[in-house]
């Protein structure tokens, strides 16, 4: 397959990128633990998040291409990760940068794009007219590709100018080359690395319900809504219900999250927050002791992530139950490779399964994602996983262990103290790490009943493992006590809902948003705890398209995008001889 090379003029795409979007941007103007909700709490009148403009994920950028180009354009690319902010990947995005590397990677990528769409194996498909001649310019039949293809990928419809500028690429890349689909693959990569495309840059218009105050634009509130539901930029229909100015009604807002919240497009936006809220990436890099743990494999470590996002998937949306008895339920999926770990028989592919009643396998927390992640390569910890509870469920942030710390008497595999709670608590002897260890050791060790792979043991070197502890004052004498206690415990539901509202708005949540996620943790339970619903609340609150600080969105913005799509046009890595 012919391959496109840079042009001459066009040697260094990430200046270019860079200069493009100053160009986007020229003229416009510039956590602690969550309370209980309140009662009868009230959302202020000028409740408002914040306009952000966010780098896409990778995930993000390609479930879009998989909405516009299909399922077949699939390419081998690697973005790198945000910055966890505030428990969230997502709210890094609004900081993350774009540095050289980065660029070169965005390149090749949408270079490899460009070459899959119009090699003769898909064009066929994908561009929908053929050019009155194969080795010159079509004005006419590159409108017809590239127009509803900027649509999509700039997730709002082009100006005049942008159309213009960009048939005008295509037609000198295709004269310049003799070749019509050359031409178009040079607008098209630039087209993806534009910065319209791989960021998400939010705009703002006056509110008429709220004089003096401003919401987002409907593109803007289209894609804000398209990226928390779907993890994936907006539909053609979602753009036209913004175009007819339908999601700043509320009546069409509802009709149009009926829509959203009943496509399994929904399923890959949970799975997408759930992911993120887990800090599945930490399994990446999960690797065990092979002489400890012989039958922990790269497979157990794939299978366990499914296996908790079948589980909240058919938890959350399937059956649309309580949110907090994830924790406590019995209810699962099992695969070949777990069951091993499980101890139970192994079916082929994945099945239901539910522990049986005096099994100590209850709620997530006893699942190999959380078990095997919060513990060492060779042994279990019931300090990381206790530090893992109350960051990732109650929001709740642990000090880091201070410097120097002797863990001697922990990590002694010779040592006479056989449990990890005689070890523990020895450890605790010291007054420097009393503190941190005092809110988390008395929930890891009530898991202590599962090894550093996650397998169930009743003791440990001989000695019965004692799973008795307490969880904020609740005291618990086993592991389904402590699902139960976590269970009822109100900073869980209070964390998921100011989780999902940052993942929601783009960043984290600030003092200010309190009385916001107050408000929104009292709809939460008059629900049910149900997860639909309270995406459905988030996205018809007020805050949710009212914004201030409008530093990436104001009117002065709507021009520059011409000027970016047309360099970042010209910049795209070339052309094909």
């Amino acid at each position: 397959m012919a391959r496109f090379r840079l042009l001459p003029r066009y040697r260094q795409p990430w200046l270019v990128f860079m200069l493009a979007l100053g160009a986007l941007l020229a003229g416009e103007s510039a956590a602690t633990a969550p309370s209980v909700p309140a009662v009868a709490a009230v959302l202020p009148e000028a409740a408002a998040s914040q306009a952000r403009m966010r780098l896409l994920s990778q995930e993000q950028f390609f479930n879009s291409l998989g909405y516009v180009f299909g399922p077949d354009i699939a390419i081998s690319s690697h973005f790198a990760p945000f910055r966890r902010t505030d428990g969230l990947l997502a709210s890094g995005a609004a900081a993350a940068g774009v540095t050289i590397g980065q660029m070169q990677e965005f390149q090749r990528t949408a270079g490899a794009i460009a070459t899959a769409v119009v090699s003769p194996a898909n064009r066929g498909f994908l561009v929908p007219c053929s050019p009155r001649h194969e080795d010159a310019a079509d004005a006419r039949c590159a409108a017809r590709f590239l127009v509803p293809v900027a649509r999509l990928l700039h997730r709002r419809a082009p100006t005049r100018e942008q159309q213009a500028a960009l048939v005008a690429t295509a037609g000198e890349a295709a004269d310049r080359l003799h070749d019509f689909h050359a031409g178009l693959g040079v607008a098209l990569e630039g087209l993806l690395l534009s910065p319209e495309t791989l960021f998400m840059i939010e705009r703002s218009e006056p509110d008429p319900s709220h004089p003096g105050l401003r919401r987002l634009d409907g593109y803007s509130l289209a894609s804000r809504l398209s990226f928390f539901l779907w993890n994936a930029s907006p539909d053609e229909e979602l753009l036209k219900s913004a175009e007819r100015g339908e999601l700043h009604d509320a009546k069409g807002l509802s009709r149009t999250l009926d829509r959203m919240l009943a496509s399994p497009r929904l399923e890959t936006g949970v799975r997408a927050f759930f992911d993120d809220l887990l800090r599945f990436d930490d399994l990446a890099v999960l690797a065990k002791d092979p002489a400890i743990y012989p039958a922990f494999s790269g497979e157990t470590v794939e299978d366990a992530r499914e296996q908790t996002l079948r589980t909240i998937v058919d938890h959350l949306l399937v059956r649309q139950r309580d949110y907090r008895d994830l924790f406590t339920t019995r209810d699962t999926f099992i695969s070949p490779a777990l069951a091993v770990l499980y101890g139970v028989p192994a079916p082929p592919g994945w099945t239901p399964y539910t522990s049986p009643p005096d099994s100590q396998r209850v709620g997530l927390l006893t699942q190999i994602s959380f078990l095997a992640v919060h513990a060492h390569p060779g042994r279990s910890s019931a300090t990381l996983r206790g530090k893992g509870l109350r960051e990732k469920l109650l929001c709740q942030q642990v000090p880091r262990a201070p410097p120097n710390v002797d863990f001697s008497i922990v990590e002694n595999p010779d040592s006479t103290l056989r449990t990890a709670r005689e070890k523990l608590s020895a450890h605790r002897s010291n007054p420097i790490c009393a503190g941190c260890h005092k809110i988390t050791d008395p929930i890891g060790l009530a898991l202590e009943h599962f090894d550093g792979a996650g397998q169930y043991r009743e003791t440990e070197k001989g000695a019965p493992i004692d799973a008795s502890g307490t969880l904020d004052g609740k005291a618990f004498e086993d592991v389904p006590g402590l699902a139960s206690v976590l269970r009822d415990n109100p900073l869980l539901p209070a964390c998921l809902v100011k989780r999902v509202y940052s993942y929601g708005t783009g960043g984290p949540a600030t003092p200010a948003d309190k009385p916001v996620l107050a408000w929104l943790g009292e709809h939460f339970a008059e629900d049910g705890y149900r997860l639909p619903d309270l995406l459905r609340t988030i996205a018809t609150s007020q805050p949710f398209s009212m914004v201030t600080d409008p530093a990436v969105a104001t009117a002065a913005g709507s021009a520059a995008p011409a000027v970016a799509t047309s360099a970042a046009a010209g910049a795209a890595a070339g052309a094909r001889r």
